[in-house]
């Protein structure tokens, strides 16, 4: 069985994100750069989750737009993405360098993702972390930086 088709598997097996048995999730990754990212370390402030993948055209889509949220929020939101490929790093790093981003990403391990979200069910899918930790909303699919604003207005 390839490697795609035993993550398509685990993801299908895996039916709803772990996030439904936690509210609160833990996330520590190392950065492409080497920096560890952990989603605890920026309590009080809004944290963008995005899994993304470089062949989903959606989510090449989508990153301008998460980015410049960020940079334009840069006071009270951060954001991870979270490359969910077996790819080759230096392909995810070149894949960058010509769509330049303002925030970091890891590269995770479709075979092994991190315990507290899953496997998500599609791409892109994003979380919105609120400043006390917990899951403000989750989006299957490309979002736009309304879809942000109108998460932080409604969850205040």
């Amino acid at each position: 069985m390839s490697r795609f088709a035993r993550c398509l598997c685990v993801a299908l097996m895996a039916g709803a994100s772990a996030l439904a048995a936690t509210q609160m999730p833990s996330l520590q990754v190392t950065t492409l750069e080497g920096k560890s990212f952990d989603l605890a370390e920026h309590r009080g402030k809004w944290v963008v989750v995005n899994w993304w993948a470089t062949w989903c055209v959606p989510c090449i889509k989508e990153l301008p737009e998460i980015s410049a949220f960020v940079a334009a929020h840069k006071d009270e939101v951060v954001a991870i993405g979270l490359a969910f490929e077996d790819s080759a790093k230096a392909d995810i790093v070149e894949f960058l360098k010509q769509r330049p981003i303002s925030f970091p990403v890891a590269q995770v391990d479709p075979l092994d993702p991190p315990k507290d979200f899953g496997s998500p069910l599609g791409l892109p899918t994003t979380y919105v972390i609120a400043p006390d930790g917990r899951v403000a909303k989750s989006f299957v699919g490309p979002i736009t930086g309304k879809d942000l604003d109108a998460v932080i207005a409604t969850n205040r």
